[in-house]
């Protein structure tokens, strides 16, 4: 199957048409209100490239519902992504910031993890790590809604099944259920809109 995406940005530091993530990021990132969107194809790339972004971006936007605050991701902010190894069947995950690209955190390969259980934790992981340097309501972005119905319900409905290989991995789950209800924050947690906005920056690149 192929999964190699082409990246248009038409507001950005080079507008033009990217072949990779990294090379639309060097172009979108840090750049005030930039306008980008991958696309499966180069010529539906082509074709998105000749049309005004705010009639693709604003017309997608109405179509999904999605909140004018959310147009375009607030660069002060946490973004957070899992990965699953389906050779090694182990999981990790990573926390950034968005301006600067800088990664805050990173934990793994856990054996026998998920990936949705792997977004959960590092949503949590990302709210603590905001309480502990007082970053009050930065903002958390995720690609999973699993993960952020999970942290707004403060469970993990996961369906793996608990037994004496996943244990080390209930453990992690459990201390982030218990921060979850011992503590309050403010900090939005929002869904990163890949279909408008693009890869999520902390993606760990093996799709």
């Amino acid at each position: 199957m192929n999964n190699k995406k082409f990246y248009v940005v038409w507001k950005g530091k080079e507008p033009g048409i990217y072949h990779t993530w990294e090379e639309c990021y060097q172009q979108v990132h840090g750049f005030k209100n930039a306008m980008y969107k991958s696309y499966p194809s180069e010529a539906l790339a082509q074709q998105a490239y000749t049309q005004k972004p705010e009639k693709i971006i604003f017309g997608q936007q109405q179509k999904m519902k999605i909140p004018e605050t959310e147009t375009f991701p607030v660069q002060d902010s946490i973004i957070v992504d899992a990965a699953w190894n389906s050779v090694q069947k182990d999981m990790e995950y990573q926390g950034i910031f968005y301006k600067t690209g800088k990664r805050i955190f990173h934990n793994g390969p856990l054996a026998n993890g998920t990936n949705n259980i792997g977004e959960f934790l590092a949503i949590v992981h990302a709210l603590g790590f905001c309480k502990k340097h007082d970053l009050k309501e930065m903002p958390i972005y995720s690609d999973s809604r699993n993960a952020i119905g999970w942290v707004k319900t403060k469970k993990c409905k996961t369906n793996l099944e608990e037994s004496p290989q996943t244990k080390h991995i209930f453990e992690l789950i459990r201390r982030a259920e218990t921060w979850l209800e011992n503590n309050a924050y403010k900090n939005p947690v929002l869904k990163w809109e890949t279909t408008i906005w693009g890869e999520n920056p902390a993606d760990f690149g093996r799709k």
